[in-house]
């Protein structure tokens, strides 16, 4: 039977697994205190890291619907709940991982879809929400610009042609 303590953590890491967009899990094996202070504030205000038991969050990641991380769950582990933005919190963890060869990603869960290591170090790469939104509104305003001159060009080649169709009537009608 388990124990109040065990069933309040269950219960809390469940909800974090409900209410975050995305969880990395990765091993801490070998990072000082001063380190993980570090990893937490490089992760963003957006971003929970908490280290967590094996055998709790495993129950707790299976209560939230997500099975595709039980072979995860070996060693040291820690998650990373994000709330917010996963590609910035991918980036924290890439390059914290760069500085810090002790932390290992392993794998975790975006919007309840399994992702390896390796696409979250993809992820990492993408741009972030905002410049890819203001890559998108700079697209549209170029196409809106090009429409726009399309608009000026068709009365204004229109008044071109008809001036040189006049002025070459005048010409023929000037010559008999």
């Amino acid at each position: 039977m388990p124990t109040p303590d065990k069933a309040a953590a269950v219960a809390e890491l469940t909800d974090k697994f409900r209410s975050s967009n995305a969880a990395v899990l990765t091993e801490y094996r070998g990072l000082t205190v001063a380190q993980l202070k570090q990893l937490r504030r490089s992760l963003g205000e957006n971003s929970e890291y908490a280290v967590v038991k094996n055998t709790l969050t495993k129950i707790a990641a299976n209560e939230a619907g997500i099975n595709t991380l039980d072979d995860l769950f070996t060693g040291p582990t820690a998650v990373a709940f994000v709330t917010g933005d996963p590609v910035e919190s991918a980036k924290g963890l890439r390059d914290f991982a760069k500085e810090n060869p002790n932390l290992v990603i392993k794998g975790g869960v975006l919007d309840g879809k399994a992702l390896s290591a390796d696409e979250f170090k993809k992820l990492a790469d993408l741009e972030s929400r905002e410049v890819l939104l203001s890559k998108l509104a700079g697209a549209f305003k170029g196409k809106q610009s090009q429409t726009a001159q399309l608009f000026q060009a068709l009365p204004s080649k229109f008044v071109r042609t008809a001036e040189a169709l006049r002025a070459k009537q005048a010409e023929q009608g000037g010559a008999e």
